[in-house]
């Protein structure tokens, strides 16, 4: 739908960031156009969705319902209770089904654009398997009549297979959408300003363990710690503490997400990631169990966005898997194996034996991602030559090492320069706690002659080195000769 010149209101201030989804779903409701519209928002929970659409509809007075895990009867009744108390009029005495209670709805648009929103709109459809049809009949009908209808229909849901389902391919409401819209996690930048946090190497700490969930914040009680000598002390009162909801954050969210499938298993599937094992095998065999139980519970994660493949930058058919909320994988990797002693220590007692697991297992991979991130969002593109097409993980056998670790590069950037898609434009090692020095120049400088000789042009590539903690003065007299690109905190936080 195109927009219009109508006056649109500001952003509220309690909405924060998101201004891009702000302006997309006023463009849709002020869309002054007859024709009565249709939009889909999905993102996982406790990403804002419903802040966010509750402000659209405060904003432009609009109607908001809250779907519940509820029956047919009941979810019909709450429906016409609130449509009632936002008309002014009394109750429906009994709608005949979801044919009247849409056709309610979407008569609020006979006068004016208005946003409608059904939020959490799978919870109804479990029960009332129907309802896509009706919402479809309901719209060929205004079509038909040639009614002037301007409702603007929001529907909302964080069960991320069930609304791919529901705007599927076989779906009635396929190709209907105005609009499609996903919410996702801040970014590490946008979290450290949510979070209110100047220090990068504090907002890394912070962000590997809570990542960019702008609900976790209040569920700590705007708790944020006060410098960089505060981080122990803030993870010990805040997600180690019993008392706040974040506590069992994880153990419900994974909950929420698998629908009530092998929860033990997945548990186990993401402690084995958490610890380092990134490929089914290796997850089969961390869960001592077959590859198609193994294969079940990965799919069923990744449906629910909860990992990701991400294919290996110098094997694509290598692909690997990754946790994408980070509480999960500080939960899982850190906290589980405590997970009962807390119930029984001290929080600082345990967290003490944790710390250095979640430096080298958590932080660590934590601060490689960060890394990929900058170099995708944020990097100029004129630093590699192009603008990145992709950013991954790269390992390649090394035969001067025969059974040992392979070479890796945790940041390897590929592009498109001229007509070749693909090309190499940098390759790089990112270390959280380690000061760099010129030998880590040299390990790259290695892994290129490698992928030269396997037949990789590595003509472009730039040697590239991310660090927590700095780098040696020979390494910045490297860079300074153009021999290799550093990356520090700063420059992620705040530089190109």
């Amino acid at each position: 739908m195109s927009s219009s010149d109508v006056s649109r209101p500001a952003k509220p201030e309690t909405v924060f960031d998101r201004d891009a989804e702000w302006d997309a779903l006023i463009a849709f409701a002020c869309d002054t156009r007859p024709g009565a519209g249709l939009a889909v928002v999905s993102g996982r929970l406790r990403h804002g969705k419903t802040h966010l659409l509750k402000a659209l509809t405060a904003a432009l007075g609009g109607f908001y319902f809250g779907a519940q895990q509820a029956t047919r009867a009941e979810s019909l009744r709450r429906l016409g209770d609130g449509l009632a108390h936002y008309t002014g009029t009394p109750p429906p005495h009994r709608w005949r089904g979801w044919e009247d209670a849409v056709d309610a709805l979407l008569a609020l648009g006979d006068q004016r654009p208005v946003p409608v929103v059904i939020d959490e709109f799978p919870d109804l459809v479990r029960q009332s398997p129907e309802l896509p049809s009706v919402i479809h009949s309901a719209y060929r009908r205004l079509h038909d009549t040639g009614r002037d209808n301007r409702a603007r229909l929001l529907l909302s849901g964080s069960a991320l297979p069930v609304m791919h389902r529901l705007f599927g391919v076989a779906s009635p409401l396929r190709g209907h959408a105005d609009l499609e819209l996903t919410l996702h996690q801040l970014d590490f930048r946008q979290a450290a300003r949510f979070w209110g946090i100047d220090d990068p190497g504090l907002a890394l700490l912070v962000h590997a363990v809570v990542g960019g969930t702008p609900a976790y914040r209040p569920y700590v009680g705007n708790d944020a710690p006060s410098g960089p000598g505060d981080f122990d002390a803030w993870v010990c009162r805040t997600v180690l503490n019993p008392q706040t909801p974040l506590f069992l954050e994880a153990h419900h969210l994974l909950q929420e997400e698998t629908d009530h499938w092998d929860r033990a298993l997945c548990h186990s599937a993401l402690a084995a990631i958490a610890s380092g094992c990134s490929t089914q095998g290796q997850i089969a065999e961390s869960l001592g169990a077959p590859l198609t139980d193994a294969s079940h519970c990965l799919a069923l994660l990744q449906a629910n966005g909860l990992l990701r493949n991400e294919p290996d930058a110098f094997r694509p058919n290598l692909i690997r898997l990754r946790i994408t909320e980070p509480l999960l994988a500080f939960e899982h990797a850190a906290v589980w194996p405590h997970r009962s002693e807390l119930e029984q220590q001290d929080a600082a007692e345990v967290w003490h034996h944790a710390r250095p697991v979640f430096d080298s297992t958590v932080a660590g991979p934590h601060f490689a991602r960060i890394c990929r991130d900058w170099v995708r969002d944020f990097a100029d593109p004129a630093l590699f030559g192009a603008r990145p097409a992709t950013v991954a993980h790269g390992s390649l056998p090394d035969p001067a090492r025969r059974a040992g670790p392979e070479a890796e590069a945790e940041v390897v950037v590929r592009g498109r320069i001229g007509t070749r898609s693909g090309a190499l434009l940098s390759v790089g090692v990112a270390l959280w706690n380690e000061v760099m020095d010129l030998h880590h120049l040299e390990h790259l400088r290695h892994l290129l002659d490698l992928l030269a000789a396997d037949g990789e042009d590595v003509t472009h590539a730039r040697p590239a080195c991310y660090s927590g903690v700095g780098f040696t003065p020979a390494l910045r007299a490297a860079e300074a000769d153009g021999q290799v690109v550093l990356v520090g905190l700063d420059r992620l936080y705040r530089g190109e």
